[in-house]
């Protein structure tokens, strides 16, 4: 039996009846194998598992789909997989799907709702069994025939737009409620806000947060101490400095992302007196800079983990109305957000 399976490399692709006569058992038992199904004696797993190595057999994908009417395949849209806080969700996404023997495919939206329908649509087509979603766009209506048709959806981060769908959040208003709090325990009276589009939920909610913090503590809010848009980092620079600026600057910054927060600090390294932080997200490194950033931190990976596992539970049958789950956030004290006012 020098090369039993050249036959197979050159020619016809070896068949579960292959594998079975090489391992010396039935076709059923080969099957309950390959799909991952109990009952199967270590034993028999172990030479079935060498004949299918020997012979290079691989699943037939194609036929199973036919057989089930499921791809094992689930589509990811992300705002941009470059952005630090999306790879742990998107890897905590992968590890779920895996687990449940399938393939995650993934893309970017670019903060474009165009581009958010184009790849929801194409992940449609491409026969996926489910989407997981971090809108872009405020009309997901496009989804209703998808889902419809049978594709789990579940909406993370922020919530659809005009559709009742499962979604999985962070507390972005608890969470800036309470990082802007621990300004102004620091005896901050003047705080600026700088955050993400207004379109976007986190970034309302956040700003929401801000201002229930300082309506909480009976301090007024000047106009000029709030500033939504792109978190370019020229933008940012722009508005950060003008609250800096002025006869009555603000004494301490609060951060909407990470984005934001990044571009805080260089200018905030760069100011004629101290200013304190806090940002909301965490970032690689904060806790190395002097001072240490505190932060209001999300755990992204329970996120994807969350947002995944209930979209197994809809692919398994669970037919529950939609829910709304709302994970906590944490306030990180690292030094930046405890620095006193300076003096007028």
């Amino acid at each position: 039996m020098a090369d039993t399976n050249t036959q197979y490399r050159y020619g016809n692709r070896p068949t579960m009846k292959d594998v079975a006569a090489r391992a010396g058992v039935g076709l059923k038992t080969v099957s309950r194998v390959v799909n991952g199904e109990p009952g199967v004696t270590p034993d028999t797993e172990r030479r079935v598992q060498e004949a299918i190595t020997a012979l290079g057999f691989r699943r037939n994908d194609s036929a199973r789909i036919l057989r089930k009417g499921r791809t094992a395949s689930i589509g990811l849209v992300l705002e941009d997989l470059a952005d630090p806080f999306y790879a742990p969700l998107n890897r905590a996404v992968e590890e779920v799907a895996r687990a449940h023997g399938a393939l995650l495919i993934n893309g970017s939206s670019a903060e474009d709702p165009e581009r958010e329908r184009e790849l929801a649509l194409a992940f449609c087509a491409r026969r996926v069994d489910g989407l997981i979603v971090i809108p872009a766009g405020d009309d997901h209506r496009y989804l209703e025939p998808e889902i419809t048709a049978g594709i789990a959806t579940v909406f993370v981060d922020r919530p659809a737009g005009r559709l009742t769908a499962d979604v999985v959040l962070s507390d972005s208003f608890g969470g800036a409620r309470d990082g802007v709090a621990h300004l102004v325990a620091h005896g901050h009276r003047r705080i600026g806000f700088i955050g993400d589009q207004a379109h976007i939920h986190t970034a309302t909610e956040r700003l929401r947060g801000y201002h229930a913090a300082m309506r909480a503590a009976g301090l007024p809010v000047d106009e000029s101490w709030v500033s939504l848009g792109p978190t370019a980092p020229d933008r940012v620079r722009a508005a950060a400095e003008a609250m800096l600026s002025g006869p009555r600057p603000v004494t301490a910054l609060f951060a909407g992302n990470n984005r934001v927060t990044v571009t805080a600090v260089r200018v905030i390294a760069a100011a004629a007196r101290p200013v304190a932080l806090v940002g909301f997200d965490d970032f690689e490194l904060a806790d190395l800079l002097s001072p240490a950033v505190t932060v209001v931190a999300q755990d992204p990976a329970r996120l994807g983990r969350t947002a995944a596992e209930r979209l197994f539970r809809r692919l398994d049958g669970v037919t529950e109305p939609p829910r709304r789950v709302e994970l906590p956030t944490r306030l990180i004290p690292r030094g930046s957000g405890e620095i006193p006012p300076a003096e007028d």
